[in-house]
């Protein structure tokens, strides 16, 4: 079960954050987040959001997406690496897995000297309901 880390203070409006992500299946900006949070009468600031959600991310608990507007959507993530398919309309985001990119990924990073390389893959087009 997904928690706000060990290395900072749990707080109540922290807990009001992921209990929100908790609720939901779908990517959010923060500031989609920080408006359903009020309209629950939760009263958390947006800075504590943004913070938040930076924790989350930081210790791979909740995944951070950027749109091609720039746009940057947040939801809890399955644990596991893995890739994303983003809705360029609505943000609708899928995980997937993609064992072919981690060796092409491995094999280019070797090719070049590089080690403990990470990676982040996100493919962006239209969902069914968007298309």
């Amino acid at each position: 079960m997904t928690t706000i880390p060990n290395t900072t203070r749990s707080t109540r409006q922290r807990g009001e954050v992921l209990a929100l992500l908790r609720d939901t299946d779908s990517s959010h900006s923060a500031q989609q987040l920080h408006q359903m949070l009020r309209e629950r009468g939760a009263k958390v600031g947006l800075t504590t959001v943004y913070r938040t959600l930076q924790l989350l991310v930081d210790a791979g608990e909740a995944d951070s997406t950027r749109l091609p507007g720039g746009e940057q959507l947040f939801r809890l993530c399955g644990g596991t690496h893995h890739h994303h398919l983003v809705c360029r309309r609505c943000g609708k985001t899928v995980e997937v897995a993609g064992p072919a990119v981690e060796k092409w990924a491995d094999r280019v990073a070797a090719e070049h000297g590089f080690t403990d390389v990470g990676h982040t893959i996100e493919i962006f087009g239209h969902c069914t309901d968007c298309a």
